[in-house]
């Protein structure tokens, strides 16, 4: 097994046209949560004309909603949601400059086919992980919708969160190459 690539944000062609489904990276810098709620209001306000509260040229959005901080801590658990329920506003935001997107579970066809299209890279981490996960985010700030509490778009500052390329620029798919790859080996009828 090869070994983690490191990974920085904001993220650029050339930092992810050699990343493949399966690869595993550690990413470190800044990127912001997002879940449904958020998501709908930033494709209304792409629609409506109106600036964004953060930017997406080179970005990266994390569907998490983190849950409140204990005393001496950044943040409270931090797992990835089911990343489908984003998939109706995810072609607005790619169209927009965001380049990846970090949640769990597959997408749809059409977001399949717009990561390619807009050169950018999907990456899961591992539900169940959320203590794990908050240990790699080293700041939080709240920047935007804070009527949506836990929802809420935050700013979060990350060294070396580790994920894994589900599906990358070249039309990689982890799922399907995964099912294929045992299938092969005959561990799968």
């Amino acid at each position: 097994m090869n070994s983690p690539i490191a990974l920085k944000t904001p993220l650029i062609d050339q930092n992810i046209a050699g990343l493949r489904a399966g690869d595993r990276v550690l990413l470190s810098g800044v990127i912001y949560t997002a879940r449904d709620a958020a998501h709908k209001r930033l494709v209304d306000t792409l629609r409506n004309g109106r600036p964004l509260p953060l930017p997406l040229e080179g970005q990266v959005i994390y569907y998490c909603g983190p849950a409140p901080a204990r005393p001496g801590y950044v943040i409270g658990p931090a797992g990835p949601t089911t990343s489908s329920r984003m998939d109706a506003y995810t072609i607005p935001l790619l169209d927009a400059g965001l380049k990846g997107m970090i949640g769990k579970g597959t997408r749809n066809q059409s977001i399949r086919v717009a990561i390619s299209r807009f050169r950018a890279i999907y990456l899961v981490a591992v539900g169940g992980a959320a203590a794990l996960l908050s240990q790699r985010i080293t700041k939080m700030d709240l920047i935007a919708f804070e009527d949506l509490e836990s929802e809420a778009i935050y700013r979060l500052e990350v060294l070396d969160m580790p994920l894994v390329v589900a599906y990358d620029i070249s039309g990689g798919n982890l799922y399907q190459d995964g099912i294929a790859s045992y299938q092969d080996q005959e561990m799968l009828p």
